[in-house]
C-alpha cells in the first residue's frame, strides 16, 4: 500500500472518507480490485472515532431482532423503512461477530459480551468497549486498511468535486498536495459522515462539513429527509470546552437529570423521563431551559451521577470521567453541566440495500445516505451498526461491466489571487451556524426559518462572484492544475467546505419549510404535531422538493 504518494490516477474503486463506514467498506470490496481511500484530514480524524455509546445488537438469548426492529421502527416516527430495518436487525449479529473476528475488543461479563441498555431500546442490547466504542472499532479497522496492499490511502486530500457524465459517475476531482487531480474510477463510494458543522452547538468533528451531500447534490443525485436532524441532549457545556458528548449510556446506567434547583424535571414532559428517545429528551430540556432561565441560549441542565456506584461508573465511563476532570469537573462530586448539540443527521444521499444511489456507479454508506433505517430519529447505537451491516453488502461488488475513464494527464499552473477574498469567505463560515442554530435547530418556526434561508440565499450570491468558487464550480475533467502559491491549497479547502455548508444549510432549511408538520428530529412550534399527510419522505432533486410517493 502507499499511503500519501499518487502513483496513478485510475482505480477500481474510490472511497471518500475514513471513518467506520468508509473503512470497513474498503476491507468488504473484493480484495481484486484497486482501491484509494480519500481522507481530508489524517486517518485517525472521524466522527466514528468519537462514538462513546456502542453498537447494537441482539445477540442476548431472550432478546430477538423481531424485538430491535420494533424498537427501531418507534424511534423512527413513522418513516423507517421497514425492509431497511429488517436487514439492519437481522444482520447486525453476524456483523457484530465479523468485528470480533477481525480483532475487535467488546467488554465482557463473565466471559460473555456484555451489553447495557440505552434509551428507547426495550432490551439492553448494546456492546460497548468501556466508553470509547467506536474508537475500539475504528483503531482496528484502521490497521487492517494499512495492511491492505489493494488499498491506497490519501490523507490530507479533499475531494472537490465528483466527476460525472451521462448519470454515471466516473471518479472524483481531488485537491492533494497542491495539485488539482482528477481520480477516474469504475466506481465511487461515498463515506463523508455527516454534517453537524453547520449548526453552532455541535458533537460532530471539524471535519463534518456535509461534503457528500453537497457534492452528491450538486451532480443531481436524489437526496432523502434532509430536515430530519438529531440534538443530543447532554453535551458538556462549560465554554471553552469543546461540545463533548456524555454518552447516552450514562442515562441508561442510572444518571439523572437536573436543572438549577435539582429537580429532575423531565418527567413532567415524558413518562420514561431521562430514558424517553433523545429528540423528547433535547427538546423537552430546551423548552424548560426557555421557561426557566432568563438567557436560555446560554443556559443549561446538569447530568448527576454522584447516586451511582463509583466502581461501576470508573469501569463503563473512563473516557467521560478524564474528560471532565480535564475540564475541572468531578462528577463524582458535582453534576456535570449539559446542554443539547447537534448531534446525527438522519437524512442524506438517497440509497437502497446495495448502497447504491440515483447515479449509476455512485454509492454512499453511513450519515452520508439515507437508507430508511433511521427515519425521524436514529435509535441509539444503531449509527455504527448501519456502517457495518451496509458495508457488508460490498463483499459482491462487481465491476466487470465498466471500465474507467482515462484521467488527464495535462497539468497547468495555477497562480490565484484569492487571499483577498478570503475574508468573506471567513465571515460566511464563522456565521452561518450560528444562523442555522436560531433558525433551523431544535425547535422550528416559519418566521425562524424564512429569516435563516435570506441570510442564506445572500450569502450564496456573495461565494458566486468569487473567483475561488468560481474555479471550483468550473471544474472539468479535462486537465489537473499545479497550484503556485503556498497558501493556495488551504483556501480552496476552506472555500470548498464552505460551499458545502452553505449548501446543506440552504437544503435543510428548505426541507425543514417544506414539512409542515413535527416528527422526530424534526419540530415545528407552528405545527407542534404529527400530520398523516406526511408521513412519507422528503425528495429533493436539483432545486424540487417532493413527497416520496406510498408504495
Amino acid at each position: 500500500m502507499n499511503q500519501n504518494c499518487l502513483t496513478h490516477q485510475q482505480f477500481d474503486v474510490i472511497i471518500v472518507g475514513s471513518g467506520a463506514a468508509g473503512l470497513y467498506s474498503a476491507l468488504c470490496v473484493p480484495q481484486k480490485y484497486s482501491i484509494a481511500l480519500v481522507t481530508k484530514d489524517k486517518l485517525k480524524r472521524g466522527a466514528s472515532n468519537w462514538a462513546q455509546g456502542g453498537i447494537a445488537a441482539a445477540i442476548h438469548p431472550q432478546d430477538s431482532p423481531q424485538l430491535h426492529l420494533q424498537d427501531t421502527l418507534k424511534a423512527g416516527a413513522g418513516l423507517c423503512d421497514e425492509e431497511a430495518v429488517k436487514y439492519l436487525v437481522e444482520n447486525a449479529v453476524a456483523s457484530i461477530h465479523s468485528l470480533l473476528a477481525l480483532g475487535v475488543e467488546f467488554d465482557r461479563q463473565n466471559g460473555n459480551l456484555a451489553t447495557t441498555l440505552e434509551a428507547a431500546h426495550s432490551f439492553p442490547r448494546v456492546l460497548h468497549a468501556a466508553d470509547t466504542t467506536g474508537k475500539a472499532i475504528v483503531s482496528i479497522l484502521r490497521q487492517k486498511v494499512l495492511e491492505s496492499p489493494n488499498i491506497q490511502v490519501y490523507e490530507q486530500a479533499y475531494a472537490l468535486s465528483l466527476w460525472t457524465e451521462d448519470n454515471q459517475c466516473k471518479g472524483i476531482c481531488l485537491l492533494f498536495e497542491n495539485q488539482v487531480y482528477w481520480l477516474a474510477a469504475r466506481a465511487v463510494i461515498l463515506a463523508t459522515g455527516g454534517g453537524g458543522q453547520v449548526f453552532a452547538h455541535t458533537t460532530n468533528p471539524e471535519v463534518s462539513t456535509g461534503d457528500g451531500v453537497a457534492l452528491a447534490w450538486r451532480r443531481g443525485a436524489v437526496l432523502r429527509d434532509l430536515e430530519f436532524f438529531q440534538f443530543h441532549p447532554t453535551a458538556l457545556n462549560l465554554p471553552p470546552a469543546p461540545r463533548f458528548l456524555i454518552s447516552e449510556a450514562v442515562r441508561g446506567e442510572g444518571a439523572y437529570i437536573i436543572d438549577e434547583s435539582g429537580r429532575r424535571f423531565l418527567f413532567d414532559y415524558h413518562p420514561q423521563g431521562e430514558l424517553a428517545p433523545r429528540d423528547v429528551v433535547s427538546r423537552a430540556i430546551y423548552l424548560h431551559l426557555q421557561k426557566t432561565s432568563p438567557d436560555p441560549a446560554h443556559a443549561k441542565v446538569y447530568l448527576d451521577l454522584r447516586h451511582l456506584d463509583r466502581q461501576r461508573i470508573e469501569y463503563r465511563f473512563p473516557n467521560i470521567i478524564q474528560k471532565c476532570q480535564q475540564w475541572g469537573v468531578d462528577l463524582f462530586a458535582q453534576p456535570i453541566p449539559v446542554s443539547p448539540a447537534a448531534h446525527y443527521w438522519m437524512g442524506g444521499v438517497m440509497v437502497g440495500l446495495d448502497n447504491k444511489t440515483t447515479l449509476e456507479r455512485l454509492y454512499a454508506i453511513g450519515e452520508v445516505a439515507s437508507t430508511g433505517v433511521h427515519g425521524a430519529n436514529r435509535l441509539a447505537s444503531n449509527s455504527l451498526l448501519e456502517c457495518i451491516v451496509f458495508a457488508e453488502g460490498f463483499r459482491c461488488l462487481s465491476l466487470h461491466s465498466f471500465s474507467p475513464p482515462t484521467p488527464p494527464t495535462a497539468v497547468k499552473p495555477l497562480p490565484d489571487d484569492w487571499q483577498q477574498e478570503m475574508p468573506l469567505i471567513s465571515h460566511i463560515r464563522k456565521n452561518l451556524p450560528v444562523t442555522m442554530w436560531e433558525g433551523a435547530g431544535i425547535c422550528r418556526t416559519q418566521e425562524g426559518l424564512e429569516k435563516a434561508l435570506t441570510k442564506i440565499y445572500s450569502w450564496q450570491e456573495e461565494l458566486a462572484q468569487l473567483s475561488i468558487c468560481q474555479f471550483i464550480y468550473s471544474l472539468s475533467p479535462s486537465c489537473n492544475y499545479q497550484l503556485l502559491s503556498p497558501l493556495a491549497q488551504s483556501h480552496l479547502k476552506l472555500a470548498a467546505e464552505t460551499l458545502n455548508l452553505v449548501d446543506i444549510g440552504y437544503l435543510i432549511v428548505k426541507s425543514a419549510l417544506f414539512r409542515t408538520e413535527s416528527r422526530g428530529g424534526h419540530f415545528r412550534l407552528d405545527y407542534p404535531h404529527p400530520d398523516s399527510s406526511w408521513q412519507t419522505h422528503t425528495l429533493i432533486q436539483d432545486n424540487k422538493w417532493y413527497k416520496q410517493e406510498k408504495p
